[in-house]
């Protein structure tokens, strides 16, 4: 994980800026009061669409960020027409869950286990690893008119997925606590490790 934090110095000053600009946000936010306003609900509305549009769209769902907006206004719909709709679903719940109680949701593998449970309980075609880490090898693709297909990343071998997970929670935890790297430092570089998945 540490490599993953040697920088040149143009890059390191680069991070430097967009993170101080992300931490100006946070004294405009703390001046709103204790109530959440107008905009910040809006801001959290368009982070989660975009988010889950994202997020299902690696793993090879079609719908728009459009689309996923329109179905998330309807969520109460009890059966789902298609996979993306079963994949969007998860994926509100867990971001609404995340959103809601992050405080009192610490960083650990069970908790991790029960977040991925509840991303994957409508989806039916997940059912085998619902809640576990993966069996399975698998690769993320990009599909392109005509048919063509790229591989965009290889994902890690089943087999090491558990120690790596076991090393991530382990570097990300020490990293928050110490609080030698911003927050959004060990956030970006967790989130490189999407190769986990």
């Amino acid at each position: 994980m540490e490599t993953k934090l040697t920088l040149d110095f143009k890059t390191s000053q680069a991070i430097i800026r967009k993170v101080g600009f992300v931490d100006s946000f946070k004294g405009k936010w703390r001046g709103l009061g204790g109530s959440e306003s107008i905009y910040l609900k809006e801001l959290k509305q368009i982070a989660t669409i975009e988010s889950i549009g994202s997020s299902t769209r690696i793993e090879g769902a079609t719908m728009t960020n459009d689309e996923v907006k329109d179905f998330i206004r309807s969520i109460k719909i009890t059966s789902f027409k298609s996979r993306d709709e079963q994949e969007v679903f998860g994926y509100y719940e867990v971001l609404s869950l995340i959103l809601e109680s992050y405080r009192n949701i610490p960083l650990t593998e069970n908790n991790i286990h029960q977040l991925h449970k509840l991303l994957l309980k409508e989806s039916s075609k997940d059912s085998h690893h619902r809640g576990n880490y993966k069996k399975l090898s698998n690769k993320v693709v990009a599909n392109y008119p005509g048919g063509h297909q790229k591989v965009i990343f290889a994902t890690t071998s089943p087999h090491l997925v558990a120690v790596e997970m076991t090393a991530l929670v382990d570097w990300t935890s020490r990293n928050l606590a110490e609080g030698e790297l911003h927050p959004l430092i060990v956030i970006a570089t967790v989130s490189s490790q999407t190769d986990l998945v």
